[in-house]
């Protein structure tokens, strides 16, 4: 067990300053230990009006990028991969879909593709929409 993976997440499940929760999250998500994935899932997944909490997601959504591109584990690799499309397919927060598709094409694989296109086409926001349709237009999987 990697104690200072462990200390960062009880230290986020204890923070109330949400510039301090993502800076935790950001830290958690360079280190790439498997231990802090399931935290980055969590905190995607989170429903909260508030805007800080916003960001806290979606520094979450782009350290699960970084996670699922780093893991050799599928398992875990799979839950970020369905976390992200969740969020890119549900979350209410346009600025949370368009980094869990940025995150998604990062991670650049044919069912990522079939993902993105889907999502393109039943998003709304044109910044989104726009954002996966470069995405796509730029990927070298077909």
């Amino acid at each position: 067990m990697n104690t200072k993976v462990e200390s960062l997440i009880a230290d986020y499940q204890t923070c109330t300053d949400q510039n301090e929760q993502a800076k935790i999250i950001s830290i958690l998500a360079d280190l790439g230990d498997d231990l802090a994935l399931d935290l980055l899932v969590d905190v995607v997944g989170v429903e909260i009006a508030n805007h800080c909490q916003g960001n806290v997601r979606r520094v979450a959504a782009r350290g699960l990028e970084k996670m699922v591109i780093s893991t050799t584990d599928s398992e875990k690799r799979q839950r970020g991969i369905d976390k992200l499309s969740w969020a890119l397919s549900n979350a209410e927060d346009w600025a949370l879909r368009y980094a869990a598709a940025v995150s998604l094409g990062a991670v650049a694989t044919v069912e990522i593709n079939t993902i993105l296109y889907q999502a393109m086409m039943q998003e709304s926001d044109r910044v989104v929409k726009e954002r996966i349709q470069m995405i796509l237009n730029n990927c070298l999987i077909v």
